[in-house]
């Protein structure tokens, strides 16, 4: 809200609040969706790895008008559009590497809690009933465009608020929306309807984190109206700031256009999945600050590509050293403090409003001084190889582009596929009668811990200790 990085200091030191608004499931999430789920995940991720505790919250839209407006063209309810799209969405986020928050609130299920925020409203003066629906008086919270930073003047051209000439004033936001025929609707006070989209937010925000949260994240498209609206209810019911700290994720863009459904220019993240492995999307979407735009494009998904084999293939490399921190001999320093360096540049980068684009950049300084290290006639010592993997691996944990157990998986696939390879050329040797290559085979294969036995419907193979 300041327009500045600010030192962050928890409300509780024990535990970190983050408040993310999630997706209105109405239809697969883009990329763009993505970008700002994974912030989240990182931004999460990297406070757990600087000791504190993080309770993250991410809800899920399941009534809107989108969902409503999307059910009623494919033929099916509301409730079935959104149950299937809110799976979609856990599916896709758990193939690009998304952990699950602490509590996934559906809007739906916490109806009682929005009735109840509405009520206090409406004690308070700050909300009107007109024909069933409730509206939000705009002109009762003096600061409304403290985080926008928009005059009065300007609210109304961004809000998108619908035309009624029943309101009050044409800012006023709908916080309660009566029942039409065929829609979804629940009991109120005020007749039978749906909440509007704000409150959702602020009931389910207090309802798991409480009346002040620390973090709230969310794609710059949501800074107004929704989170000035929320700020507006939140802050004027409890008399308590909502959110300490704003995190507004910069619009993905596709040849230079934003990129969303509105748009009809966007890449669904499950099809971008198809095509590229988890680590490369990953590291092309934290290749530039959250807060700066980011073009898609094949070159830069190719560019992350490269990346990525790089440092694959210099992890590959150190992963033998694991864990080898003592060894009798000469040390090699140099490594040890390229080390240092990197994960205090990392941790520097991080710390200044989570610039993953800086953290990479001191990441692969730090493969470059290993690979140097790992072709010199001198080569460093095992301890601070063994730091350099350990260092390497924490930090893009991270920003997870690099996926240890993936890789262990990928791993023992190649391995398989390796030992079957060599079963065939052992077959085809057989068939022509040439025992020696045969033999040959299985006598290396057996020095490998990998016994070799021939049946009439072929040769199969099994580990041995």
């Amino acid at each position: 809200m300041s327009r500045q990085v600010e030192d962050f200091v928890p409300l509780n030191p024990e535990q970190v609040s983050i408040y993310s608004c999630g997706p209105t499931v109405y239809d697969y999430i883009h990329m763009g969706n993505a970008r700002t789920a994974l912030v989240t995940d990182i931004i999460r991720r990297y406070l757990a790895y600087r000791g504190y505790n993080v309770k993250l919250v991410q809800n899920l839209t399941d009534i809107d008008d989108k969902i409503i407006n999307r059910a009623a063209e494919v033929g099916v309810s509301a409730k079935q559009l959104a149950h299937e799209n809110g799976e979609a969405f856990f599916e896709d986020s758990q193939r690009l590497g998304i952990h699950p928050a602490d509590v996934h609130p559906k809007a739906t299920e916490h109806i009682p809690e929005m009735i109840s925020l509405i009520q206090t409203l409406l004690d308070k003066g700050a909300a009107y009933v007109i024909d069933g629906s409730v509206y939000y008086r705009v002109n009762q919270f003096a600061e409304y465009g403290k985080l926008s930073n928009r005059k009065p003047e300007d609210l109304l051209a961004g809000a998108r608020v619908e035309v009624d000439e029943r309101k009050e004033d044409p800012r006023d936001f709908d916080m309660w929306k009566a029942a039409k025929p065929g829609e979804p609707a629940w009991e109120s006070p005020w007749g039978r309807g749906r909440p509007g989209w704000h409150i959702e937010c602020s009931a389910m925000a207090m309802k798991h984190l409480g009346e002040t949260i620390d973090i709230h994240a969310g794609g710059e498209d949501l800074l107004f109206p929704h989170h000035e609206n929320e700020i507006a209810q939140s802050e004027l019911a409890t008399g308590c700031t909502f959110a300490r700290y704003w995190v507004h994720v910069a619009f993905l863009k596709i040849d230079g256009t934003r990129m969303g459904k509105s748009e009809q220019n966007f890449i669904l993240l499950r099809d971008a999945l198809d095509n590229y492995p988890t680590e490369v999307i990953r590291h092309f979407l934290v290749s530039a600050h959250y807060r700066h735009p980011l073009d898609y494009n094949p070159e830069s998904l190719t560019k992350s590509e490269g990346a990525l084999r790089r440092l694959n293939n210099c992890l590959d490399a150190l992963k033998k050293y694991e864990g080898q921190f003592e060894e009798n001999g000469i040390e090699t320093s140099s490594l040890q403090d390229a080390v240092q360096v990197m994960k205090s540049q990392f941790t520097a980068a991080m710390d200044t409003d989570f610039n993953t684009a800086q953290a990479l950049g001191a990441i692969f300084t730090l493969v470059g001084e290993v690979n140097r290290s790992l072709s010199a006639s001198n080569k460093a010592y095992a301890p601070a190889l063994a730091q350099a993997y350990q260092a390497l691996t924490e930090t893009c944990e991270v920003l997870g582009i690099y996926n240890l157990d993936a890789q262990d998986s990928s791993n023992v696939e190649q391995h398989d596929q390796l030992v079957d390879l060599l079963l065939e050329i052992r077959q085809d040797a057989r068939s022509r009668k040439d025992w020696d290559t045969s033999d040959k085979i299985r006598d290396r294969l057996k020095e490998l811990n990998i016994e070799i036995q021939d049946t009439r419907e072929g040769a199969t193979w099994k580990i041995v200790s």
